[in-house]
């Protein structure tokens, strides 16, 4: 009886919310596909979608570098590097990142035979787009010139100090 009466108390209380409810819906705005899009603010930085042309590896194994590995795309791919790359790879590509040594898998050795002297640009930049066993992509998080950069920097700045005469990578690598 009490219930009863307790719920006849709060009847006028939830009947008068009711309407106020839907008021944040029936405010004035634009709906979703209604009207035209107002400009964009002042400042504002536009962004164009996916940069990422090639569609998986083996399209990317096509690739050329077209990115000449000078001083300032090394510089901007050690940017890079230290940005994405070192937390798990390390600072001096060894694969000792503080993130990497949680993996059950080491991350791999930059500056390994392999990878500065038979790994095709195309591969590395593949790896970087795509991601590999535990590495995640990252095409969604750097435009293809700075994912070049990357390489580059892997290939040209990591192990070997920049020359200031070197010009080109001497492994473009087109299979």
């Amino acid at each position: 009886m009490r219930y009863g009466l307790l719920i006849l108390a709060l009847l006028p209380g939830m009947v008068h919310a009711w309407p106020w409810s839907r008021d944040m819906m029936n405010q004035p705005s634009i709906k979703p596909q209604e009207g035209k899009m107002p400009a964009a603010p002042k400042r504002s930085v536009p962004v164009d979608g996916l940069h990422t042309k090639v569609k998986d590896r083996l399209h990317a194994y096509k690739l050329a570098n077209p990115v000449t590995a000078d001083k300032k795309s090394i510089a901007r791919g050690k940017q890079f590097y230290t940005i994405f790359c070192a937390t798990c790879h390390g600072d001096k590509g060894k694969g000792d990142g503080p993130v990497g040594k949680k993996f059950p898998v080491p991350p791999m050795d930059l500056t390994n035979n392999f990878i500065q002297n038979e790994a095709f640009d195309n591969w590395i930049f593949s790896n970087i787009t795509f991601g590999g066993r535990l590495m995640p992509s990252y095409r969604n998080d750097l435009l293809p010139k700075e994912r070049w950069d990357v390489v580059n920097y892997i290939k040209h700045g990591l192990v070997k100090p920049v020359k200031s005469s070197e010009q080109k990578g001497a492994n473009n690598g087109v299979r």
